[in-house]
């Protein structure tokens, strides 16, 4: 997937027209009917206008056009293809073909997304089949949360995430997410970070809109298996930054910190491309040691005026009785494709163990 320091411009040219050219080349070889002008009248006319996904969706549309016989037939054809694109990301365009052209053909097509997904990944894919027929996808799903190879077992919950960035919401499972737990339990234990950090993100997903439910589940694991502490950790991430206290207290941070603090950003004014600096002087007014979660909160001005906060981890860290600590953070304030900065003045809280206990503030210019 992207990085948020993608810029537009540099997701979309993976689908440009030196790749189009690429591909047609190597469907022509796979299948000689093959209609490379066509193929490349499609993609090419309006290019420009489109969006990444935009991109994805009329490389499928265009091949389907372009390409004869029949559906199955035309998949096969792409099974061929996929192992000399060389680029994961652009193969979801295979994934977006079965997406479009092959919910008629279920059984036929979720297994050509499991083929498919080893190149790249199916994980949007794979959503309108749970739309169409939730019950029978998962079941397919959950085969694939065994398979030997870890993409195939990641698909099984990164497909069924139902809040996956970038792809279609799945509106009854963030209505009720059980029909996922037993892929998320059989993939909880898995030897691959891979898969395991697609668990954290599908049950951080759930917090969201069913954050008991994740915490009850959470709750009656065996914390102190590494595996199973990371997944959770990294699951209730969303909870922990809002201060919920179930999540801290479940992670040794549910006592309220028991310190003097004092939060000064540097420069107090700066432009857009500079980098603003923080230095957090914490003093422990406790006879005991603490467990503490640090985070700050950036409260963005927005283009109205008013303001939207952002909350962000900094550290974790033991602090022994009466001591004295100084910590430093920085950030290039930029724009992103997914924050916009405005001119004005930002405040910044410090946040431990879900409570605000000091703040600064600094001037975009």
């Amino acid at each position: 997937m992207p990085e948020e320091s993608d810029s537009p411009t540099q997701l979309k040219e993976w689908f440009d027209a030196a790749r189009y050219r690429a591909i047609a080349k190597e469907l022509a070889s796979i299948a000689p009917k093959f209609r490379g002008d066509d193929f490349m009248t499609s993609v090419l006319d309006g290019l420009e206008g489109r969006s990444l996904m935009e991109r994805v969706h009329q490389c499928a549309v265009a091949v389907n056009a372009a390409l004869p016989g029949t559906y199955q037939q035309k998949v096969r054809a792409l099974q061929k293809l996929a192992p000399r694109i060389g680029h994961e990301f652009v193969t979801i365009f295979l994934g977006d073909f079965v997406a479009t052209f092959g919910l008629d053909d279920f059984d036929f097509s979720m297994d050509a997304l499991r083929f498919f997904t080893v190149f790249g990944t199916a994980e949007f894919a794979v959503r309108p089949f749970i739309v169409a027929d939730q019950k029978r996808a998962l079941k397919t799903m959950v085969k694939w949360s065994a398979d030997p190879d870890e993409k195939v077992r990641r698909l099984a919950s990164e497909g069924s995430r139902p809040r996956l960035p970038w792809g279609m919401r799945l509106q009854a499972l963030v209505r009720d997410p059980e029909p996922t737990a037993v892929i998320l339990d059989a993939l909880k234990d898995d030897d691959s970070l891979f898969v395991r950090r697609s668990v954290a993100n599908h049950l951080n997903d759930i917090t969201k809109d069913h954050h008991d439910y994740v915490l009850q589940r959470l709750e009656g694991w065996d914390l102190e298996h590494e595996h199973l502490r990371w997944i959770a950790k990294h699951a209730c991430r969303t909870l922990i930054k809002r201060g919920h206290p179930r999540a801290l207290k479940l992670f040794g941070f549910g006592m309220k910190a028991e310190v003097t603090a004092k939060l000064v950003a540097s420069p107090t004014s700066l432009e857009l491309g500079q980098r603003l600096t923080l230095n957090a002087a914490l003093t422990s007014t406790s006879s005991r040691s603490q467990r503490l979660a640090i985070d700050y909160v950036v409260h963005y001005v927005k283009a109205s005026g008013g303001s939207a906060e952002k909350v962000f981890k900094w550290t974790e860290l033991d602090l022994p009785a009466y001591a004295e600590i100084e910590l430093v953070k920085s950030q290039v304030v930029r724009d992103f494709t997914t924050r916009k900065h405005y001119a004005g003045r930002h405040r910044v809280e410090l946040q431990i163990n879900g409570q605000r206990v000091a703040e600064t503030l600094f001037v975009l210019s």
